[in-house]
């Protein structure tokens, strides 16, 4: 079986008088302008990458606001290749050399209409062009699902003490470095341990404390889960317009929550695996995306 190559990058914009500018990069050995993004180290998580990618390849640390559609395509090898973009703004900070000038000589960054035109690929054309239709991204909140914490059947103790086991420390590790990559200022846990603990590596990454809040947790009873879930709803509008925050919540809660909040009728496809997450992306008060982590 021929195995996929996967990369990852970014559409990075920086504000620019009343509009944005996307950044370009050339590649001297392919004579070409592209978007920064690059191939995956090992089992590197794809938005960790990215970001990577795109720090070495520009210079610049990225802020990922929400991801983008997946480009695939065949190499001239005959080999298949995926690369996962997200949308990311320039940080504040000053731009550093590309670390590799074989790779990219020139850091160019173009209106849209200008770096659509410049731009050799049409998958990458396409990419900037879907941005331009997307409304401003003013804030960023992470909700992820507890990791992996053994079966309850097996656990005799209370069950908000049940402790994640060792497949979950493994995702919780993994989805801290994910989460961290959007420097949330606030970490809040339902109330059951495994929860707090969950984000417990994320904590130690940014050196925040974990606050724990009920409206997360899952109710006792099924009948009162509507309830509970309004009462989470509610309560994460009043943490978006804050600092960013990331929320671990339960299995429970979160497909109908994301459900509520996106306006749909079925919230089976916001299903939400044990130690995964998702990135919920407004502007102002309206949900305009929902990537997974």
């Amino acid at each position: 079986m021929t195995r996929t190559v996967r990369a990852a990058g970014g559409v990075l914009w920086r504000p620019a008088g009343d509009g944005i500018e996307i950044c370009l990069v050339h590649r001297p050995y392919l004579a070409d302008w592209s978007l920064p993004k690059g191939k995956l180290d090992g089992a590197e998580h794809s938005l960790a990458g990215a970001v990577r990618e795109v720090f070495e390849e520009t210079g610049v640390g990225a802020e990922p606001q929400l991801r983008l559609p997946e480009v695939a395509y065949t190499l001239p090898d005959g080999v298949p290749k995926t690369v996962d973009f997200w949308l990311m703004r320039a940080g504040d900070g000053p731009a550093a050399d590309p670390q590799d000038p074989t790779e990219v000589d020139t850091v160019l960054w173009l209106p849209p209409r200008e770096a659509v035109a410049k731009l050799s690929y049409p998958d990458d054309r396409r990419l900037v062009e879907h941005v331009v239709t997307l409304p401003p991204v003013t804030a960023v909140t992470l909700l992820i699902r507890h990791a992996h914490a053994g079966k309850r059947k097996d656990f005799a103790g209370n069950d908000a003490l049940r402790p994640i086991d060792d497949r979950g420390r493994a995702e919780a590790e993994t989805i801290g470095v994910a989460a961290a990559l959007f420097a949330p200022h606030r970490l809040i846990a339902a109330t059951p341990l495994r929860c707090r603990q969950t984000l417990e590596p994320l904590a130690r990454t940014l050196g925040l404390p974990i606050v724990t809040d009920g409206a997360f947790a899952e109710p006792a009873e099924p009948e009162e889960i509507p309830a509970r879930v309004k009462a989470a709803a509610a309560r994460l509008t009043e943490l978006r317009d804050g600092a960013r925050t990331a929320i671990c919540s339960q299995g429970k809660v979160i497909p109908d929550l994301l459900a509520l909040l996106d306006g749909a009728p079925d919230a089976a496809p916001y299903k939400t695996p044990k130690g995964d997450g998702w990135v919920l992306s407004w502007s102002g008060d309206r949900l305009v995306a929902l990537s997974r982590l």
